[in-house]
């Protein structure tokens, strides 16, 4: 891990999760994010308030933070959230080039309550012929116009 842990912004993510839940706003996660020390983002989970399968409390609190800050990288911050992250949250981490992630409960945990992510850990490894939702490459030839325009446009934003 890049930096030491602070325990007060996990207790911030911890208390946003409880409140979230209690409030009857969403789920039991939220996430912080933090850098050089001070909250550049905060969030909880939105799905059922917002419609909106993606907006689990990491994904929003990336938002924010990159908002925020005003840049798609973050680069330099760290995470803290409540729950380990799913899948997604935890392929975000990635993308948004986090530098640590800090949680309370592990996946362990969420799927003692009924968030259990483990049957999409299983679904990546079988072949795309074999996962239960089915998926078909078509048109490859045409789409690939897509990558050509992007990989000779001498202006692009790396990311």
């Amino acid at each position: 891990m890049p930096k030491d842990p602070n325990p007060i912004f996990m207790k911030r993510a911890i208390e946003l999760a409880t409140e979230n839940v209690r409030s009857g706003a969403g789920g039991p996660f939220a996430a912080v994010i933090v850098k050089d020390g001070a909250v550049v983002g905060e969030a909880a989970n939105t799905v059922t308030a917002t419609n909106d399968p993606t907006a689990h409390g990491e994904i929003n609190a990336i938002r924010k933070a990159c908002a925020a800050l005003g840049v798609f990288s973050l680069a330099g911050c760290e995470m803290y959230t409540s729950c380990e992250p799913c899948p997604m949250c935890l392929a975000a981490s990635y993308w948004a080039r986090l530098d640590a992630i800090y949680f309370g409960n592990d996946c362990e945990a969420a799927a003692r309550v009924g968030f259990d992510d483990s049957f999409l850990y299983q679904e990546f490894k079988r072949d795309r012929a074999d996962r239960s939702l089915p998926s078909q490459q078509l048109m490859r030839d045409e789409a690939w116009d897509n990558f050509q325009a992007w990989h000779d446009k001498p202006d692009k934003i790396e990311y």
